[in-house]
């Protein structure tokens, strides 16, 4: 009797919402989930969150592809944001929001493979879809961090908004090639994640026949590996790529370095490497977070912009190196908005670079200067080496502090994140299609980082999600108007594929490592009135 009065109870508490705001609840293919109604500045949004897209990957399901998850009964709360999943955390400053604000916010679980939907109000039909896909050199990061809330971008452009969590570490991306574990398995999230939206955004108003992707770092390097894999593109129509693509020298390792890191991980933790059954089955044993803390032993020599475990060039997933697949056009053929801040290098060289702090100007000495080079090209012979320094040096002020701390802060942007997006930028346009190039130029006036490290990496995230918009985060009236037309810029570009300018100012030439010069549109002159001439000076890379 008892329970079927609280199946009556349920039932009249589910028809209560209904009538009250049916916008809340949306039956999915696997069950029905209840949202619920969040502010922004010009009205409300329906966010989703937490929705379980695949099953945990627990057990023996660790560090495998990820199994879709089961249907289940009943009304799934979807009122909070989910697990994180297991993850390294930046203890480097502690106390020092310009860290922190990246570190896991929920508690962090295994159980992790989740999503969330925010859906302007009042529910929209066939609406654009833009999915966020979060970076962190595939170490760390989580789709609840307050950066990544998506209310004010879905309110303010009438699009859905959707984000995942995804295996990060060792536990997404260990791999064994040619045995039962060969990696990428973060991936393979990623992907089905994207699947789950492809059958269900429908119901939620969104149009799966008009999916963006867009990503930054870590996370522009994810969507470049879907753009190359020919098992993910039929869920996507475009993409943008902030800061980060699959082809920069961070971002994959080939089979055999995969291995060694793998079996790196198993001897720092005690476990044989005699047979990769034997190794798995003592890392089934292993608690995660014991995992996690071993993760750094893998890496050899000190390095700047590298991270343990990355995307393994499997013959699946990335079927071959990205710049092969670049050069012969093997990838999604669409249209294309990517893109770099001007400082990209100066968050890492923070992290043991000789000579650098955030807590002083980080003045340079040459013996410095020298130290630091084989740091930020681990791979690099002698003659390479060489020429770095030939073309980074001002030879009328070696000895000028300031003009070596920004040379090396130039070093480690261009080699990671500038060289390669740009490289990809012209592969993609040299196949015909449409591809926009922005320079981003506008510091945050509420930035906790010194004024020395300037527009930092991932610092444009804020701005592209509309955070300053909520007034409570103090910034200025122009940065949230300038927020408001990238916001707009990214949305048009989502629902069109055509670039809309903030500023159209003009186009920069890059000398790429082939000798050849592509002319691309800089789409934002991000200081909006202030031009930054230094933007427009050529760079070779």
């Amino acid at each position: 009797m008892w329970l079927v009065s609280l199946l009556w109870l349920s039932l009249s508490l589910v028809m209560k919402i209904m009538a009250e705001d049916p916008e809340v609840m949306v039956w999915t293919k696997d069950g029905q989930v209840l949202g619920k109604r969040v502010e922004a500045p010009l009205g409300s949004v329906t966010a989703f969150l937490g929705i379980p897209y695949g099953e945990a990957p627990v057990g023996e399901r660790r560090f495998k592809k990820p199994e879709p998850r089961q249907p289940w009964k009943g009304l799934l709360q979807a009122t909070q944001f989910p697990n994180s999943c297991y993850q390294f955390e930046d203890t480097e400053f502690p106390g020092f929001w310009g860290t922190e604000m990246w570190n896991a916010n929920t508690p962090m679980s295994e159980d992790c493979l989740f999503l969330n939907i925010w859906v302007p109000s009042p529910q929209p039909q066939n609406a654009t879809v833009m999915v966020w896909i979060f970076g962190g050199g595939f170490a760390y990061g989580t789709s609840s961090l307050n950066v990544y809330d998506g209310r004010y971008l879905a309110q303010a452009e009438g699009v859905i908004v959707v984000s995942m969590n995804y295996r990060v570490g060792a536990l997404g991306f260990l791999s064994l090639p040619g045995g039962p574990v060969p990696g990428n398995a973060g991936l393979f999230d990623q992907q089905l994640a994207l699947r789950w939206v492809h059958g269900n955004i429908h119901r939620f108003g969104g149009n799966p026949q008009s999916v963006t992707l867009f990503g930054e770092s870590a996370g522009g390097a994810s969507v470049a590996s879907h753009l190359l894999s020919r098992h993910s593109q039929q869920f996507f129509q475009r993409a943008i790529l902030q800061s980060g693509v699959l082809n920069a020298p961070w971002a994959t390792v080939e089979d055999a370095e995969a291995r060694r890191r793998a079996e790196a991980l198993a001897q720092a933790l005690g476990c044989t490497t005699d047979s990769d059954n034997e190794l798995l089955h003592c890392l089934y044993a292993k608690p995660p977070q014991e995992i996690v803390n071993k993760e750094g032993d893998v890496v050899i020599e000190p390095s700047i912009f590298r991270f343990p475990f990355v995307p393994v060039v499997d013959g699946h997933f990335i079927i071959d190196s990205p710049t092969v697949l670049l050069q012969q056009g093997i990838f999604k053929k669409t249209d294309l908005l990517l893109g770099v801040n001007r400082n990209e290098g100066s968050f890492f060289l923070i992290y043991g670079a000789p000579g650098f702090s955030k807590d002083h100007e980080s003045l340079i000495s040459r013996e410095d200067f020298l130290e630091n080079i084989p740091m930020i090209v681990p791979q690099g012979n002698e003659v390479s080496l060489d020429a770095i320094v030939l073309q980074y040096t001002d030879w009328l002020a070696q000895n000028d502090a300031m003009k070596n701390r920004d040379a090396i802060e130039d070093m480690v942007g261009d080699y990671n994140v500038i060289c390669p997006v740009v490289e990809m930028a012209a592969r993609y346009a040299e196949f015909g299609n449409n591809v926009y190039f922005y320079f981003f130029d506008q510091r945050a006036s509420n930035l906790p980082w010194p004024q020395w490290m300037g527009v930092l990496h991932g610092y444009e995230i804020e701005f592209v999600f509309g955070l300053p918009l909520n007034r409570s985060l103090r910034y200025t009236s122009e940065e949230r108007a300038f927020s408001r037309e990238l916001m707009h810029s990214w949305a048009m570009f989502a629902k069109t594929g055509q670039g809309v300018a903030v500023q159209i100012v003009l186009c920069i030439g890059w000398t790429l490592s082939s000798g050849k010069v592509s002319h691309m549109l800089v789409l934002l002159d991000i200081e909006v009135s202030l031009y930054n001439e230094e933007a427009g000076k050529q760079r070779e890379a």
